[in-house]
């Protein structure tokens, strides 16, 4: 690359196109997919349908995510320092494009003739599979979004395409396997018992991955001349290399972002984890009206591909963040906090249902909004970084990210437990089982621990540092330093 070029892409006046965005875009569907999957099915296919103890798969979960512990930094530093002519990121999109796809197939479709505790090996080997292969094309995937643009807004609306398709896809293929492929047959009464279904789902969501895979590597494969270069050569040991990645991440609105996401996500994963809760006992919805409810998620994540660039554009990632977080975390808990003060519809109601309807859809466009942001945020770290460090390491931020996503919504299933305990569901029985003093308990473990979790999230935010102002500083810097570095 000439240092004409370099200097005019540290500018950041370069704009990707309609495609390429898109294709970066569609590349979230992949990991959306993966992540329903591992988050939501994994465990109650293994256990409830293949007969694995449950137990014994949240240990292969935990052993692949000690690996993903490892893999995730390592991948990202590699990335950042590899040199090749497909550039620094290609190669491992590449490199994962059959793999990430064949783990999840196999994931899946576990052996014939195997079953029960037996299938243990056969589950930690694909666990540790797909969160490896996956590791590959998350991170060298992601950290496109830092050097396509400098474009403090474009950055925005890259991130917030990727959101979106994430949500998509992951919606769209959880619809598919419970709605048309979980069904009852003549031998198998209970659609959720349909191995031939699930088997159907492993390969059906593989051929998805393998495309949006595809799609994101050769729509952007174009870029490939104009992105950044790795560091100058230099020798490197095992102790330096760690010196780095540790003197990248003390970024201190890295620090910020990686505490944000990790309270973020756990408020997710308690929200998962109760809301069949919430929508059955609490609510008493029928299947019908959930269903519904999982429908809106289409018009959520429709609200937030607008919503997210205009608010980044007008107030700023970092403002629009803390803003729209504060009003996503009032509204979650609140028909459930005014149902305990007797302030809405009874249960049956159609007014109820549609009061938590119109909520829920709002409420989760802004929660899916500041997502987008928050991703945004992570690329103008990459900027800030070079400056201290001298080093671009796109690769490590999103590598870090990713890490605690995987972490932090186990964590948030935790929490849920709890609450799950502490009311006395933790027995399973339905509404049944539940009675009033349980509902309300249930009620309110749900209410506050999403209360704490986005609060935290927020005053973790609060410590971001960099502005539209402070980015635009940071980029006119490095112009600055790359003129010095050609006139000398």
């Amino acid at each position: 690359m000439s240092d004409t070029a370099q200097a005019g892409f540290v500018a950041g006046t370069n704009k990707p196109g309609f495609l390429t965005r898109l294709s970066f875009g569609i590349g979230g569907a992949a990991e959306g997919i993966k992540n329903n999957g591992f988050d939501y099915v994994l465990l109650f296919f293994y256990s409830n349908i293949l007969g694995v103890d449950a137990g014994l798969v949240g240990m292969a979960l935990l052993v692949a995510l000690i690996v993903d512990a490892i893999s995730d930094p390592v991948v990202g530093y590699w990335s950042d320092n590899l040199r090749t002519r497909f550039g620094r990121r290609h190669p491992f999109m590449y490199a994962a494009l059959v793999p990430v796809a064949l783990a999840y197939y196999l994931t899946w479709n576990p052996p014939d003739g195997m079953d029960g505790n037996a299938l243990f090996p056969w589950l930690v080997g694909m666990t540790i599979f797909v969160r490896l292969s996956f590791t590959f094309y998350e991170v060298s995937s992601q950290a496109l979004a830092a050097e396509l643009t400098q474009d403090y807004d474009t950055r925005t609306g890259l991130m917030s395409l990727r959101y979106f398709f994430a949500w998509f896809g992951g919606l769209t293929i959880q619809i598919l396997l419970f709605k048309y492929l979980l069904v009852p047959t003549p031998e198998i009464q209970v659609g959720v018992f349909n191995v031939d279904g699930w088997n159907t789902y492993g390969a059906i969501a593989a051929v998805c991955i393998l495309i949006a895979v595809f799609l994101c590597a050769v729509g952007t494969h174009s870029h490939i001349p104009h992105l950044k270069a790795p560091p100058a050569a230099r020798k490197l040991t095992l102790s330096r290399i760690f010196a780095e990645i540790f003197e990248t991440v003390s970024n201190p609105s890295f620090r910020a972002l990686f505490l944000a996401t990790l309270f973020g996500l756990m408020a997710t994963g308690i929200s998962a984890t109760l809301n069949q809760y919430i929508n059955t006992i609490f609510w008493e919805f029928d299947n019908e009206q959930i269903a519904g409810l999982t429908m809106g998620v289409y018009v959520s994540a429709v609200l937030a591909l607008i919503i997210a660039p205009i608010v980044g554009k007008t107030i700023g990632k970092k403002k629009g963040a803390i803003g729209i977080g504060i009003l996503a975390f009032t509204i979650a808990p609140m028909p459930v906090i005014l149902r305990q003060f007797g302030l809405l519809p009874p249960n049956g109601t159609e007014s109820l249902y549609n009061i938590v309807l119109a909520i829920t859809i709002f409420d989760l466009a802004l929660i899916i909004t500041t997502q987008m942001l928050m991703g945004a945020m992570v690329a103008d770290i990459v900027e800030d970084s070079e400056l201290q460090t001298g080093r671009r390491n796109e690769g490590i931020f999103f590598a870090g990210i990713s890490f605690i996503k995987k972490l932090s919504q186990g964590g948030g299933v935790m929490i849920a437990s709890v609450v799950l305990s502490v009311a006395g569901l933790s027995q399973g029985g339905g509404v049944a089982a539940a009675g009033p003093e349980a509902i309300r308990s249930l009620g309110w473990g749900y209410a506050v621990s999403l209360l704490v979790a986005w609060t935290l999230m927020i005053v973790a935010v609060s410590f971001y540092r960099i502005s539209r102002e402070s980015h635009e500083r940071n980029l006119a810097a490095l112009a600055a330093r790359v003129e010095e570095e050609t006139a000398s």
